[in-house]
């Protein structure tokens, strides 16, 4: 096994960070890493903001909901689906490009993109021996997060990333088994064992939380899922996404 693999398979989020800064030979690594990734058709729908004022990192640590980690780490990355520069090509070419813009094909692309250019940083950052997180609060409320980063029409802020040293390391945690993951030619739909496996899975994941936690916590992954899936969240977001002109045709 080589050791961007191993990189990979010892992937964890790291909640807590030193106070030890990136420089900036790291965060332009981070960042041309993440500029390597695949993009459809040269398209480059993405953005990435860094944010090092630690006022803006603090009150997007209250609106990610007071996450401690938004504000304390090396350096914060907001990664953003971005169509707004292609807006503007499209004025340098004189041409219309509303319709495709605006589209669902082209959001979906600027989603992938962004979550591709975000998976390659991650890897990098890991590489050099930093930790992430990422933050998916930041989407508890876009409005003001759009203040924040001062984002235009056509750009929409998906997620942070907490970079930084690692002051705790976690065990890495189970992940579903592969067999439940990976399908050859076609989907498995044998309901009997699809159910097995879930129920496997649970009897991992909840040791996993029992070792980790002394024994305070008992978690299964489906009742996990349950409770959270149970809960409604961010139900203003399709609104928001048709405000910022994507995803609308």
């Amino acid at each position: 096994m080589n050791q961007v693999i191993e990189t990979i398979l010892q992937h964890r989020s790291i909640r807590r960070f030193t106070d030890q800064p990136l420089d900036r030979e790291q965060v332009e690594t981070i960042v041309k890493s993440a500029q390597a990734a695949s993009t459809s058709s040269f398209i480059q729908a993405y953005s990435i903001i860094g944010v090092n004022d630690q006022k803006k990192k603090d009150k997007l640590a209250e609106l990610a909901g007071n996450q401690a980690y938004v504000a304390a780490n090396g350096h914060f990355f907001v990664f953003c689906a971005d169509l707004h520069r292609h807006m503007v090509a499209a004025d340098l070419e004189s041409a219309d490009v509303k319709d495709s813009i605006e589209s669902t094909e082209k959001f979906m692309v600027a989603l992938i993109d962004a979550a591709l250019a975000a998976q390659n940083a991650a890897i990098a950052a890991e590489s050099i021996g930093l930790g992430i997180c990422y933050i998916g609060g930041i989407r508890n409320d876009l409005e003001a997060v759009k203040e924040v980063l001062k984002t235009p029409e056509h750009v929409i802020p998906l997620f942070g990333m907490a970079v930084g040293y690692p002051d705790q390391i976690t065990d890495v945690k189970p992940r579903l088994p592969l067999e439940h993951v990976y399908m050859e030619n076609e989907y498995q739909q044998d309901r009997e064992l699809f159910e097995s496996q879930l129920h496997e899975y649970n009897t991992t994941t909840a040791e996993y939380y029992r070792e980790r936690t002394g024994g305070k916590r008992e978690d299964t992954w489906t009742a996990q899922m349950a409770k959270m899936l149970g809960h409604k969240s961010r139900l203003y977001m399709k609104e928001f996404v048709e405000n910022q002109k994507l995803n609308k045709k």
